[in-house]
C-alpha cells in the first residue's frame, strides 16, 4: 500500500531468559549450563539473538523477561542482549515488579515508536475491590460460587503501555503472563485434581479481571492489543468443561456485542473445533509420557477497528512454518531458544488517517 504505515508487533515467552544474566544485567553467553535442559547459556543466548534478528519486529513483548529486584533491572538486561545483537529494538519498558523471576517487559525501536508504563484502574488496599483494580492491586471475585469472595493478584502484573507510532498513531498495549493451570507439587491423583481445579478458578478470574479492563478500553474508542502467554486456550484440557469458557475466549467476548469483541485467527480456529488444524505455539517435554505436547498458549488480540485492517499473524514454528522449517539456521534456533515459539501481527494504515 502506497504511503502506508507499517507496524510489526510480536510476543516471545522466552524460557528461563533471567539465567542468562548476571546481577548487573550483563549477558553470561559461555559453555556454563543454561536453564533449558541440555543447552549451555552461549548456545541459547545465540539461539535469542538469531530469532530476535529475524523476527524483525518493530516491538516485541517478551514474556518471562529477566527479573527485576534490588540489584537486577529487566531493562537493563534486555538493552544489553539488544546491543550484543546489534538489534534495532534497543529499548526497553517494563512494569510493576512480578513475585517471580519473571517480568513481562517490552523491547521495542524506539526510531519506530515511543512507548510508556501507562496503568488504568484504582490502586487499593489489601481487602480490594470488585471493580477491576490497577493491575498490581487486589481484585474481589467469587470463584466457588458461595457468595464469599476471594482476593486475587497477579503473580505477573499485566503490563499496560501507551504506545505512539512514528506516524503519531496511538494504541493501547497490554502484555499478559496469566496463572500457569499446572499442579505443581501434586503428589497424588487427588492432589492433581485439586490443584489443576484452583488453579484455572485462579487462571479464569485474572481472565475475568483483565476483560473488564478491555471493556473499558473498548468504550472509550481505544485501539488496542492484548498480547501473551494465557497459559490457555479454547479446547485445551478436561477441565474447561467445568467451567463453561476458557479464558482466552472471556477476554475475548465471546458473549458480547461484535464491537466489543477481541479477535485473534488461532483462537478463532481453535474454538470453531477443527483440532485438527489448530496451530500451536508451545512445545513441552512430558517425562511420564516420554514425548513432546504441543499446546496454543501465546495470542495477539486486536480490537475491531484493528482487526478491519486486515493484519497478518503469524507463529514462527519451526516445524509448521515453511520458512522456519527450510531456513536451518533459524529452525535450529527457535527450538534451541525457548520452548514456546514467537507470534507476530503486521499492522499496516493509510498514513493519512488516524
Amino acid at each position: 500500500m502506497a504511503g502506508a504505515e507499517r507496524l510489526r508487533i510480536a510476543t516471545y515467552n522466552v524460557e528461563w531468559f533471567n539465567a542468562l544474566f548476571d546481577e548487573d544485567g550483563r549477558l553470561l553467553a559461555d559453555g556454563a549450563p543454561s536453564a533449558r535442559h541440555q543447552i549451555r547459556r552461549a548456545e541459547q543466548a545465540g539461539a535469542l539473538g538469531i530469532v530476535f534478528t529475524a523476527l524483525d519486529a518493530d516491538a516485541v513483548m517478551v514474556i518471562e523477561a529477566p527479573d527485576t529486584g534490588s540489584r537486577r533491572s529487566s531493562v537493563r538486561a534486555l538493552e544489553t542482549f539488544a546491543a550484543t545483537f546489534g538489534l534495532r529494538t534497543r529499548r526497553a519498558v517494563t512494569g510493576f515488579m512480578s513475585e517471580t523471576e519473571q517480568e513481562i517487559t517490552l523491547l521495542y525501536d524506539p526510531d519506530r515508536l515511543t512507548a510508556r508504563h501507562d496503568p488504568r484502574g484504582d490502586p487499593v488496599g489489601k481487602k480490594g475491590s470488585r471493580d477491576a483494580p490497577r493491575f498490581d492491586s487486589t481484585f474481589r471475585y467469587d470463584l466457588n460460587a458461595d457468595a464469599a469472595p476471594e482476593l486475587i493478584r497477579f503473580s505477573k502484573p499485566p503490563l499496560e503501555l501507551a504506545v505512539t507510532t512514528a506516524a503519531g498513531r496511538t494504541l493501547r498495549l497490554i502484555g499478559v503472563h496469566a496463572k500457569s493451570k499446572a499442579p505443581h507439587g501434586a503428589r497424588s491423583p487427588a492432589e492433581i485434581t485439586r490443584l489443576s481445579i484452583e488453579n484455572r478458578r485462579k487462571q479464569l478470574a485474572e481472565c475475568i479481571w483483565l476483560r473488564a479492563r478491555v471493556a473499558d478500553h473498548l468504550a472509550r474508542g481505544e485501539d488496542l492489543i492484548v498480547l501473551g502467554d494465557f497459559n490457555d486456550g479454547p479446547g485445551l484440557d478436561a477441565y474447561e468443561k467445568l467451567f463453561g469458557h476458557s479464558g482466552v475466549e472471556i477476554v475475548l467476548g465471546l458473549d458480547v456485542p461484535p464491537e466489543a469483541q477481541m479477535y485473534d485467527p488461532h483462537a478463532a480456529m481453535a474454538q470453531a473445533g477443527r483440532m485438527n488444524l489448530a496451530p500451536t505455539t508451545a512445545r513441552f517435554w512430558l517425562h511420564p509420557q516420554q514425548r513432546y505436547f504441543e499446546a496454543l498458549l501465546d495470542f495477539i488480540m486486536v480490537s475491531p477497528r484493528l482487526a478491519e485492517t486486515r493484519p497478518a499473524w503469524r507463529i514462527w514454528h519451526p516445524w509448521n512454518d515453511p520458512a522456519c522449517l527450510n531456513t536451518a539456521e533459524l529452525h535450529e534456533a527457535l527450538l534451541q531458544a525457548s520452548d514456546h515459539f514467537p507470534v507476530t501481527l503486521d499492522l499496516t494504515w493509510p498514513r493519512d488517517k488516524t
